[in-house]
């Protein structure tokens, strides 16, 4: 039996949409094991105990770029991610899949080989790159080849979750955003993103929050999640170092340097409309491993 355990990440950090990403030590577990024929999938909810999951799609595509056959599967796991919150889970899945395709059945690929299956699979690399190699991850695409580094993190940063009782959907997100955008806000941006990596990398919390402004996506996605304002002003009023949109939403990450924050933002939320489930977390920094059960 294989053993993948996949981080949670959290893309775009503020200003940057579609290219940065940051693994977080909450972990979805796949196991993988060969049958006789057919799927049978564990540890999920009854609508994705199929051939339709998509671990199981993505181990199967991986499969077939190794020249692999799969006859039958057991998949089992345990999941702390939680799904549509902006946190990767659709990512976790699919490297997940990968992976353990690669191991089970011996398909000898590198890192570097299967990320870029992963980010075929997935579409856009921003979560797929913190998910394969830990930390802090800058991804471009050119020429459909992806792209990746790696940042130095600060051990100094500290993370607070936000994860609502409501969902987003990616593609309803992405329907909000302008098609076109303003040289201004561009440059805006981009000089912030590359500001933010420094930042982050030094622990500079002054600068972190001045750079994770953001004009090319997080005005038009707040509007898709409820209550966002009065989270916000409760998470600065509670001094919160940095605060951003994970991902599409509607998870909020706070950026932090005392742990004690999270106790206090408990109390602060508790009379919103919606249940804020507000978790502690850490950067992972090696992403995805792989261990013979």
């Amino acid at each position: 039996m294989v053993r993948v355990t996949v981080p949670a990440t959290t893309a775009n950090i503020g200003p940057g949409f579609d290219t940065l990403g940051l693994a977080l030590n909450m972990y979805n577990v796949y196991n993988f094991e060969e049958t006789e024929l057919g799927l049978i999938i564990e540890g999920c909810p009854d609508e994705y105990n199929n051939e339709d999951n998509l671990i199981y799609k993505s181990f199967v595509i991986a499969a077939k770029e190794m020249g692999k056959e799969v006859k039958g599967l057991k998949i089992s796991m345990n999941t702390e991610i939680p799904v549509s919150r902006g946190l990767g889970s659709s990512s976790a899945c699919i490297v997940g899949g990968v992976y353990g395709a690669n191991e089970l059945l011996h398909g000898g690929l590198s890192k570097d080989e299967l990320f870029r299956i992963a980010v075929k699979i997935e579409g856009h690399p921003d979560n797929i790159a913190p998910a394969v190699y830990g930390g802090l991850t800058a991804s471009i695409v050119e020429d459909d080849k992806t792209y990746c580094m790696k940042y130095n993190l600060s051990e100094k940063l500290k993370f607070c979750a936000l994860i609502p009782d409501f969902e987003t959907s990616t593609c309803e997100a992405r329907k909000l955003l302008p098609q076109d955008v303003t040289f201004k806000d561009a440059v805006f941006n981009i000089s912030r993103t590359a500001v933010l990596l420094k930042a982050m990398e030094e622990g500079n919390f002054e600068v972190i929050s001045v750079s994770l402004k953001d004009k090319l996506h997080q005005k038009y996605r707040k509007t898709l999640i409820h209550q966002y304002d009065e989270v916000k002003k409760i998470c600065i009023e509670n001094k919160s170092d940095a605060f951003f949109i994970s991902g599409s939403g509607p998870t909020l990450m706070n950026i932090i340097q005392n742990p004690e924050f999270t106790n206090r933002i408990k109390v602060s939320i508790m009379n919103l409309e919606h249940n804020w489930i507000v978790k502690y977390l850490e950067a992972d920094k090696y992403g995805v491993t792989v261990e013979q059960i």
